[in-house]
């Protein structure tokens, strides 16, 4: 049996280990505190996901679960080598960059008769289909196109060999386990192992394909196949976006030489000690600011455990980092290119 380290104790010893990157405990109470009163707004619950993304299934079906497998599978390297040259895609007369842009061409794929969603499809397209249905409406071509053709075969391969082609096999196979339907993903679906080691420790992020457990539980609005009583049990999803909003609100830290390196856009590869730090400590810092909020509203004689966890704040905070661009320009990113993220 493989072993699959659990993401949150791999966030403990990291964030317990770091050099270059530092949780700060006070910082991340400050972020709880701040975030009290929109908690318990819709926009923080579970019917966001499809109210404020317009580009997401509405429907809660097999064909909505299809879409999001397909959809994570692809979830990864969007950012941009420069701010004025990006991948667009123009979809109903809107444009949009990063993951919407993988989105929107997925729907555009869909309209046009393509039946990208379909595991049949996609298990046996070749390298120019891949780059007809992601093609980019400027001259920036979407990254690691290669990368996502080889991944789009081998997952659809296993999805008709194992699940009778339709990811809501896995899902009914999940019993309502949130924890068991990431097993069963980690198990078969091998570019979701999202891994490093760290100090001689194997330790893992699983950005993927927790992700794909949660947009699971929110395309089937936590209901039927999708109530997962143990949705709380996951992480946030460490990619690039939530380290910087992180060290934006002041609820993380980077080292003198680490920001030197960020500013002078060095590229890390997927499991340089910087890059563990930083993903390691983003799941930490955002366990903690949950645990500040519960308390938060334990005080206040309220039990918030349905209504809050880490998928809901990665959402928002996701949302947040997206909106907030501008302010957050004095903070960089970490760049790495890789299929995890």
């Amino acid at each position: 049996m493989a072993v699959f380290p659990c993401p949150l104790e791999s966030a403990r010893f990291i964030a317990g280990n770091s050099k270059d990157v530092s949780v700060d405990e006070e910082g991340a109470r400050r972020v709880a505190e701040s975030l009290f009163d929109k908690a318990s707004a819709a926009e923080f619950g579970l019917a966001g996901w499809k109210s404020l993304h317009e580009l997401n299934p509405r429907a809660a079906s097999a064909e909505a679960v299809d879409w999001v497998f397909l959809v994570d599978t692809l979830n990864f390297s969007f950012w941009s080598e420069r701010e004025e040259q990006k991948f667009l895609v123009k979809h109903k007369g809107k444009t949009y960059s990063g993951y919407w842009s993988l989105c929107a061409a997925v729907n555009r794929a869909l309209e046009a008769g393509i039946p990208i969603t379909s595991a049949s499809y996609f298990a046996t397209m070749t390298l120019d289909q891949v780059r007809h249905v992601f093609r980019s409406d400027t001259e920036v071509p979407m990254p690691l196109i290669e990368e996502r053709h080889r991944v789009l075969n081998e997952s659809g391969t296993v999805l008709l060999e194992k699940f009778g082609g339709s990811f809501l096999t896995c899902v009914k196979m999940s019993e309502k386990s949130a924890q068991k339907l990431l097993r069963l993903v980690l198990e078969n679906f091998l570019s979701y192992r999202d891994e490093a080691v760290f100090e001689k420790k194997k330790v893992s992020f699983y950005k993927r394909a927790q992700i794909l457990v949660a947009d699971t539980w929110s395309v089937l609005e936590g209901k039927g196949d999708g109530s997962f009583g143990d949705i709380s049990s996951l992480t946030i999803f460490a990619d690039y976006r939530i380290p910087q909003v992180l060290v934006h609100l002041k609820a993380m830290k980077y080292s003198e030489g680490l920001m030197k390196k960020l500013r002078e856009g060095t590229i890390f590869q997927s499991g340089d000690k910087e890059e563990v730090e930083i993903r390691g400590c983003s799941i930490w810092c955002c366990a903690l600011i949950c645990k500040h909020l519960l308390e938060l509203y334990e005080k206040k004689g309220q039990d918030m455990r349905e209504k809050i966890n880490a998928v809901l704040l990665d959402y928002y905070l996701w949302d947040y980092a997206r909106d907030h661009r501008e302010e957050m320009k004095d903070v960089p990113f970490h760049r790495v290119r890789c299929i995890y993220y």
